[in-house]
């Protein structure tokens, strides 16, 4: 029985004219066989090696680039799906599987497939281009899906999170008590529970602020800061503590040995002299420099939390900062100048005092 099937794609068939074929036939199992074997040349009784024997004979011929005279890409088409047909017939006689050969089976027959349209069978029908091209553009949609999933399991996940506890009522309010899981519910009734025959009230400790042994930074985990509390009860120091000690003690002395050197110098700008002489000394800090790089790296190592971790120093950056906002030499005689005179009003202050006050003992 042969049928003609409308199919959804009218539009094709239009467009394409006669050159677009798609019929179904309807056929029985037995005379699919049948046919098969008469397709291949041999015997309906055959045996899988000689259809093989057959096909390979006829694949000779019919090949379109086999240079034969009874070359025909239609008819090797036709040989060739026979072949794969019997294939599958005796795979399933192997497997022990019974055929019906009076089922009716649906044999779809394509003579012509618009190549242009070959290409949406794979990646999904996503992109254009060519296959390299389109297989970029089907990761990349890919991708795209897969975020969407993931920010769309988080929202839902927040929201899961924010209503699991939904409403916070007193004791005869406990089953309002929005919960995620059945056993939240129960250790939720029991706090209430306690808390209303005032289990809590009279414990050690009710109302007074925590001991400061038992706070801890939330940036360090707890094994880290049981050593650390284990150090600090037996009277140790951890090594990153008081090598940062050392660090802001050798910064503080450089920057001390470039104020004083700063104070022999006259204000900005400096003369060339001076400015020479200036270089020179930072050459000679550059040893203590290098030391303290030094000792920043390792301590960069050993630290336990990383927004605890330092910058190297730079002698350029502190030498400029040394030389703005440190005092010249004129400022220094300056202050020098005013202790003196403050010193000086201080003791003729002072002795006026203590002689007014023995005029006084004798008047």
């Amino acid at each position: 029985m042969l049928t003609n099937k409308s199919f959804p794609a009218v539009s094709l068939v239009q467009h394409y004219g006669s050159s677009f074929c798609f019929r179904m036939v309807h056929t029985r199992r037995g005379e699919l066989y049948n046919k098969c074997y008469r397709l291949l040349g041999v015997n309906e009784q055959s045996d899988q090696n000689t259809v093989r024997q057959a096909y390979l004979t006829l694949v000779k011929k019919l090949h379109p680039d086999s240079g034969h005279p009874e070359a025909s890409a239609e008819r090797f088409q036709e040989v060739d799906s026979a072949f794969r047909i019997l294939q599958e017939k005796f795979a399933k006689a192997r497997r022990g599987i019974v055929e019906d050969l009076r089922e009716e089976v649906k044999v779809y027959d394509i003579k012509h497939t618009a190549p242009q349209h070959r290409q949406y069978l794979s990646f999904d029908g996503i992109g254009y281009g060519t296959p390299a091209q389109r297989q970029k553009q089907y990761q990349t949609v890919r991708a795209a899906k897969a975020q969407e999933r993931v920010l769309e399991h988080r929202l839902s996940k927040a929201q899961a999170t924010e209503t699991a506890v939904m409403k916070k009522g007193d004791y005869f309010k406990k089953h309002e008590i929005k919960t995620k899981y059945g056993y939240d519910r129960v250790v939720e009734d029991l706090i209430q529970e306690a808390i209303s025959r005032g289990d809590f009230s009279n414990l050690s400790g009710f109302g007074k602020p925590l001991p400061d042994h038992q706070s801890q930074n939330p940036y360090v985990d707890f094994t880290t800061h049981k050593m650390n509390k284990i150090m600090l009860d037996n009277g140790f120091t951890p090594e990153w503590i008081t090598l940062h000690k050392d660090i802001r003690q050798a910064v503080d002395a450089l920057k001390e040995d470039l104020r004083q050197l700063r104070a022999k110098l006259g204000p900005l700008p400096l003369s060339v002299r001076e400015e020479q002489q200036w270089e020179k000394w930072l050459e000679q800090q550059q040893e203590e420099v290098t030391k303290i790089n030094k000792m920043i790296d390792k301590f960069n190592l050993i630290v336990p939390m990383m927004n605890k971790q330092m910058v190297q120093l730079s002698l350029e950056r502190v030498g400029n900062e040394v030389l703005e906002k440190g005092k010249h030499r004129e400022e220094m005689v300056e202050d020098a100048r005013q202790s003196t005179a403050k010193t000086t009003q201080t003791d003729a202050t002072n002795r006026s005092s203590v002689l007014g006050f023995i005029g006084s003992l004798f008047s």
